[in-house]
């Protein structure tokens, strides 16, 4: 029997800081499986802030993507049962048809379903191989992380407590700061709105720092780039503050010959690159998880109607952790 559904699309390129009327909810009726086909209802869906970049590259009407945990709901593929549940990237739907690739199977009793699109996903392997693998942190060094509090910043700066490292990290409001301190174990963290973040660095890092992992860009790379220790790394991992530059760009950093007489390293990284490395990930993330020494939070809007608005709410501060939209019951 044919099934009623929805899925959003975009409207128009954004200019700038998306807006709603950027984006389009269509319904969509899906037909049953076809043979070797599987019916997906998607449960939890993500946002990142990655998809504002690539929404430079798409035309209006293109349909969005990302990633999601779906259960079968129908089957007619020998290699999916009715009731599993699968990481897929086509999330912006309630529903989709899919032959069976790219769809991962995962099991929910290792970690609870929301964490495969955050702690234990892409934004957690995101933060584990930038630090330990493009920025080759080593135990007990000083890490600088922007961004601190979203999905993958607070990961960074917990990797490295655990590793007997100084945590330093910066965020949008008092009250993140707080949690960073009080929740996430950081040793020092500031709100980059209402304090200098080259004054914050030095007191909290008087010797400087040896990695400083990259999530805005602009004034605090400039003031990173000064503080910066002899042959320290600077992981890219995004620059939030230029992504929605339009006419006027967001101010680079001037003092990019800091990198020279220190020999700083800076190196860009998409997640793809840790795929041989995921195992390795998923096993020491369960393991500090279980342990209790790895804490994360979810921030969660109910129903695809409310996509657009979570989206949106990753550029100025709405979200404590991972944003997620909830589209279906566990």
């Amino acid at each position: 029997m044919p099934i009623e559904s929805k899925a959003i699309f975009l409207k128009q390129p954004p200019l700038g800081t998306p807006t709603t009327s950027d984006f389009e909810i269509k319904p969509e009726q899906l037909d049953d499986p076809a043979q070797g086909q599987v019916l997906v209802e998607n449960i939890y869906m993500s946002v990142d802030p990655y998809m504002r970049g690539r929404m430079r590259f798409m035309k209006s009407g293109d349909r969005l993507f990302g990633g999601a945990v779906g259960r079968i709901i129908a089957s007619r593929n020998a290699a999916f049962n009715e009731g599993s549940l699968v990481l897929n990237q086509n999330s912006w739907r309630e529903h989709f048809l899919s032959d069976g690739s790219g769809l991962q199977l995962i099991e929910p009793d290792l970690a609870p379903l929301s964490t495969y699109l955050g702690i234990m996903g892409m934004p957690g392997l995101t933060a584990w191989g930038g630090l330990l693998k493009t920025g080759e942190y080593k135990p007990g060094e000083t890490l600088f992380v922007s961004a601190a509090s979203g999905a993958v910043g607070s990961v960074v700066g917990q990797i490295a407590r655990i590793k007997g490292g100084i945590a330093i990290g910066s965020a949008g409001s008092d009250e993140k700061v707080s949690q960073l301190i009080n929740e996430f174990g950081f040793s020092h963290a500031f709100n980059y709105k209402t304090q200098e973040p080259l004054s914050e660095l030095r007191q909290a890092a008087p010797e400087g720092i040896d990695v400083y992992f990259e999530n805005v860009g602009g004034k605090q790379l400039e003031a990173a780039l000064t503080h910066m220790r002899a042959f320290g790394r600077i992981p890219i991992c995004g620059m939030i503050a230029h992504y929605n530059d339009h006419d006027t760009a967001t101010p680079g950093p001037r003092n990019l010959s800091e990198t020279i007489y220190k020999f700083i390293t800076l190196r860009g990284f998409v997640v793809s690159a840790f795929e041989e490395h995921k195992h390795q990930f998923q096993e020491e993330m369960g393991d500090w998880i279980r342990s209790g020494e790895m804490k994360y939070q979810e921030t969660i809007f109910e129903g695809i109607d409310k996509a657009p608005e979570a989206f949106i709410g990753l550029f100025n501060g709405t979200n404590q952790g991972k944003m997620l939209v909830k589209l279906a019951n566990e």
